[in-house]
């Protein structure tokens, strides 16, 4: 128990690091607030900081904001409920330290000492405890050493709390055990698909009264979404490229500014290892070279990763003092100890990248390309201006056409498309938004284009015209064609299948499954196919419709749950950890809400609506 309270305990403070960085980091007014306003509330004797309910709110709007991708405003966030969730979980939290206080649970500053010491947010890059950076992180969120070694202290003793209520917690036996049992079960069975393929006669050639029938009882079937009637203007870059001349001497200057890209010099991709000082990289080093520890090793030793020291590809004049010694390398391998601009290092390389030239001549398709789409963009861009006034002073999208490069065209637009002007996001936002009474503006567009719209009219659903329609038609025609004719040849096999016939011998192209448990995945078979197969009783058969086809299946034997299968067993400690964790949950939550119950909530909604007008 003792170990599991560590690690959840270290847990707690990471999380709490995070939070007060990211906070302290934004700039977030955690002093904002009068001198005489401490708390939004408190459970018992237990106050709930201003400062606690501020930073938690704030996080959860961040959180929200990364899940989003979009600016998330605290009006919004409260639609959702999220302020009344972070309250309610930090008077959790009050109740259960009011409750530790009462009984007197409490950790030592050893504890507290061993919990700051390991947070990798307070370390330098030598690895060790960096007072300074500790101090700045804590500084930075409005905090104090002492109030953030507090913090801490509760944040232990809450924990030790929480092990003692939920720990020790075990899943009942037989609800596992049935979990296996049902989700283990397997079949083995024999299955045929038929497809037009497995049609004893073709099916045949509709007549055109037939379809015009068909059409008219399926008219649904033929709809054409509701669009919007779309004049617009149009001017792409690609469609004035004709119209741009480049030199010869522009592209020379081109290649010559960006000579570095297409002269590269010889480059190491590398590895480099910072030690505090010479005498730990002479011994890392010297163990290395003795084949004791690998590179690997040593930095695991360091709490480090690969990643963390991974430089990527360097050039020589990049590694600064250390670029003579990794050069020197004529292949793949370790050096050092070396001088670094951070200290002494030992350098691993892991691949030499050979110098890369690129000829005037080689590069001369590429920046013109370049050069003749840039200057058309900037041609675009100058005709915005006029185009504006045009449209301000009354001209139509016609007259702009006529007297611009820019190039006219109707669409009735459906979200579906995405062709031409309509696969632009910039266009579908435009087109979506736009109304009738909008008059047209010149908008940009991703790759330097710019268009203007005009909605004619909102074109309701309606039938598509069975002249137009007349391919999907006879495609829906022969598809429930199809499919009567496969159902009916089914239905039959079937039959025969219920009078004892086996499958293997009806002459169709069957597939045999032995032993398939529920979640199996099985080409060419639907999963609602696998779950009437796993409805079915002994010997028992049934056909199931797919998108291209029937499916017909025969049970041939039902078998238990194999409990010595090593993913059975994987499955069983899964089910049973998540049990076991449910309910040490739900424990915890009865004992949360008794200890609030017992001890008393008292709110102070003045300082949660002042809380609440700091954010924007």
């Amino acid at each position: 128990m003792a170990k599991s309270v560590t690690k959840k305990a270290s847990n707690a403070v990471v999380w709490v690091i995070l939070i007060l960085l990211m906070i302290g980091l934004a700039g977030f007014g955690a002093t904002n607030f009068g001198g005489s306003l401490r708390s939004i509330g408190s459970v018992g004797k237990t106050e709930i900081e201003v400062t606690r309910y501020a930073r938690e709110l704030e996080q959860e709007l961040r959180s929200l904001q990364a899940q989003t991708g979009q600016n998330i405003t605290l009006s919004q966030a409260q639609a959702f409920g999220v302020d009344r969730a972070v309250l309610q979980r930090l008077i959790g939290a009050a109740a259960l330290e009011n409750e530790v206080a009462r009984i007197g649970i409490s950790v030592g500053d050893a504890e507290v000492q061993r919990q700051v010491l390991q947070t990798p947010a307070f370390q330098g890059i030598d690895g060790k405890f960096d007072r300074e950076a500790y101090e700045f992180a804590l500084d930075r969120a409005g905090l104090t050493p002492t109030r953030f070694e507090e913090a801490i202290r509760k944040d232990v003793s809450r924990n030790i709390l929480q092990t003692a209520v939920s720990g020790g917690v075990a899943a009942p036996a037989a609800f596992t055990d049935a979990l296996i049992g049902y989700v283990g079960e397997r079949r083995s069975f024999s299955w045929a698909k038929l497809d037009r393929s497995a049609l004893a006669t073709p099916l045949p050639e509709p007549g055109e009264a037939e379809l015009q029938a068909y059409y008219a009882a399926n008219a649904e079937k033929f709809a054409l979404p509701e669009a919007r009637d779309i004049t617009y203007a149009w001017l792409s870059p690609d469609q004035i490229v004709d119209q741009v001349e480049v030199d010869e001497a522009a592209l020379q200057a081109l290649y010559d500014e960006r000579s570095a890209e297409f002269n590269q010099p010889e480059r190491r991709l590398v590895e480099q290892l910072v030690f505090g000082t010479e005498d730990e990289a002479a011994a890392a080093s010297d163990a290395l070279q003795g084949g004791s520890k690998t590179f690997e090793n040593l930095v695991n030793e360091r709490g480090l990763t690969l990643p963390d020291v991974d430089l990527g590809d360097m050039s020589k004049d990049d590694l600064g003092p250390a670029g003579d010694a990794v050069f020197a390398l004529a292949g793949p391998g370790v050096t050092g100890p070396v001088t670094t601009d951070l200290g002494p290092a030992i350098i691993r390389v892991n691949a030499i990248l050979p110098a890369q030239v690129t000829p005037f001549e080689d590069a001369r398709g590429e920046l013109k390309d370049e050069l003749t789409m840039d200057r058309a963009r900037r041609m675009i861009g100058d005709q915005i201006e006029v185009i504006d006034d045009l449209l301000a002073g009354g001209a139509t999208l016609e007259d702009v056409a006529k007297e611009t490069d820019m190039v006219l065209g109707q669409v009735d637009w459906t979200p579906e498309m995405s062709d031409g002007l309509t696969a632009y996001d910039g266009f579908r936002t435009v087109a979506e938004a736009a109304t009738v009474e909008d008059f047209p503006e010149v908008h940009q567009l991703d790759d330097g284009g710019i268009f203007a719209m005009r909605l004619n009219k909102i074109v309701p659903s309606r039938p598509e015209p069975y002249e137009t329609a007349v391919v999907r038609v006879i495609e829906a025609w022969e598809a429930d064609k199809l499919r009567e004719a496969l159902n009916l040849q089914a239905t039959e096999i079937k039959a025969q299948l219920d009078n004892g016939a086996r499958i293997s011998s009806l002459g169709l192209p069957v597939s045999v499954e032995t032993r398939i448990t529920r979640d199996a995945f099985i080409e060419d078979a639907s999963p609602e196919f696998l779950a009437q197969v796993f409805l079915l009783p002994a010997d028992g058969s049934v056909v199931v419709d797919v998108a291209d086809g029937v499916l017909i299946g025969q049970l041939e034997a039902i078998l238990p749950a194999d409990r010595e299968d090593l993913d059975a067993k994987a499955l069983a400690v899964q089910l049973d950890e998540g049990q076991r964790q449910s309910i040490a949950n739900d424990l915890l939550d009865g004992f949360t809400l008794a200890m609030e119950a017992q001890a008393g909530i008292t709110l102070n909604q003045s300082a949660i609506n002042a809380v609440h007008a700091q954010f924007p």
